[in-house]
């Protein structure tokens, strides 16, 4: 499969670095605003890259582009805003398209904070039947979150729960920035759009809007983190997995720090998150711009990053009649990656999952045609294939209630976690026995192995 790979920043390089030697990969183009950049990334891999400059807000260059290239899939590695275009010139193309971030959201402009808008991803689901009809699949949101985090929440719709009441998907951990007073993992343009953009909930059948950073609560991270505080913020998974799974509640909290959250509350004061330009003596730029270009660059920053990225997804739900609650999750340290891929760590995690997609649909494992999110895909084998990545997931069968707690609560006692690494089957007897433990913890009533057996392929 020949891909042309749009975006050569801090996600597109870790891209080009780790999709090198796949044997499924043919003819591999990286492209970028600036030439330079790209020649820099494909003369660091050293793979024989096809290098080409584009502008990702203009359509027809990117549709000429696709088609000199002889692609067969285009991945979007740019923020957010340039979606439209790539995503129109993919599909005038004709190829397959992956992102890791969907179209943006437009709040409500009288009511943002109680009225919804136009949520993440419309415009694209919007053109689903163009897509259908070219016979083309258009994968959004296939990073790490969203990305892993809904098919986390696939999996245990398949396996693990005859009924799901809740999903909450949480990113957080104990990763930091030494030497920094405000740094981000990856673009400031984004972290600043979906922090500052009203946050949604979905409940009991519609979306409910939010004010940024509210509702905080303190999550029990996994790994012996223990409880962070997380806030509510906008994201994809919170309007795609309602399309494929019945839930009465779906959430998505972030673990930003007391200190992160006041210097965007400022800036946003300010008026400094403005992205639309302004008349600087004679020059016209956009604050967020301003700020972006005073802020180090994500990807040189992996030296400074300490600690451990998780993201995972909470389910909430019943098995044979009885409550149950897994947390099923991936774990990244800063030091092992930087020592084994130099990749900063959250580079590292959003960028090998739409390259895991890419091998699905390069084998035809994952087919059809459409727009499509992660989890509207059978789990089974993209879990299946984590090994091959070196992706590790876990997961935990915990005491139903016990994970989301108030900021003075203790963290819980008794979850049990089982590794999950190159199979999305763990055996019978390992899950058995970790729930089994979990569950027979104080004031637990003990439970037998609710996981069906898995069909033989």
């Amino acid at each position: 499969m020949n891909v042309l790979l749009v975006g050569t920043g801090t996600v597109g390089e870790a891209i080009a670095h780790l999709v090198k030697g796949r044997k499924w990969l043919g003819k591999m183009t990286l492209a970028d605003y600036s030439l330079d950049r790209a020649r820099t990334v494909a003369d660091a891999v050293g793979a024989g890259y096809d290098v080409a400059q584009v502008d990702a807000g203009n359509a027809q260059q990117l549709k000429e582009l696709i088609v000199s290239s002889k692609a067969d899939l285009v991945l979007n590695a740019v923020d957010p805003r340039f979606v439209p275009a790539i995503f129109d010139a993919a599909l005038e193309a004709g190829v397959h398209y992956i992102d890791m971030a969907t179209s943006l959201s437009v709040p409500d402009k009288q009511n943002p904070y109680t009225v919804p808008g136009e949520m993440l991803g419309d415009y694209q689901v919007a053109k689903n039947g163009l897509w259908e009809a070219k016979g083309k699949v258009a994968l959004i949101g296939m990073g790490m979150d969203p990305g892993l985090s809904n098919i986390f929440a696939a999996y245990a719709k398949k396996w693990t729960f005859d009924d799901v009441s809740a999903v909450h998907i949480r990113d957080g951990g104990d990763l930091r920035i030494e030497g920094y007073p405000f740094a981000t993992v990856f673009s400031l343009w984004t972290v600043i759009e979906e922090c500052l953009n009203p946050p949604i909930v979905w409940r009991n059948g519609k979306v409910e809007v939010r004010a940024p950073f509210s509702e905080p609560e303190d999550f029990v991270f996994p790994e012996g983190v223990g409880p962070v505080m997380c806030v509510n913020v906008e994201h994809e998974e919170v309007v795609q997995l309602p399309r494929t799974l019945k839930a009465d509640l779906i959430t998505f909290k972030y673990a930003l720090g007391a200190d992160f959250i006041e210097t965007l509350q400022l800036l946003h004061r300010l008026g400094l998150d403005g992205k639309e330009p302004i008349n600087v003596k004679g020059t016209k730029v956009a604050p967020r711009d301003v700020i972006g270009a005073l802020s180090p660059d994500p990807s040189t920053l992996g030296k400074n990053m300490v600690g451990r990225a998780i993201v995972g997804a909470l389910v909430s739900g019943t098995k044979d009649g009885r409550p149950r609650e897994t947390f099923h999750y991936q774990v990244c340290d800063a030091a092992e990656t930087m020592g084994r891929y130099n990749l900063q760590p959250v580079a590292w995690q959003t960028g090998v999952m739409p390259i895991m997609a890419m091998e699905l649909i390069a084998e035809g494992v994952w087919g059809g045609a459409g727009v499509k999110s992660p989890d509207a895909f059978d789990p089974d084998p993209f879990l299946d294939i984590c090994e091959d990545y070196d992706v590790t997931v876990k997961l935990e069968h915990r005491l139903p209630g016990r994970s989301i707690l108030p900021a003075t609560a203790q963290p819980p006692t008794g979850a049990q976690s089982v590794t999950v690494k190159g199979s999305s089957s763990p055996t019978d007897v390992a899950y058995s026995a970790a729930a089994t433990a979990a569950l027979s913890a104080p004031g637990a009533e003990p439970e037998g192995d609710g996981r069906p057996a898995r069909p033989p392929r």
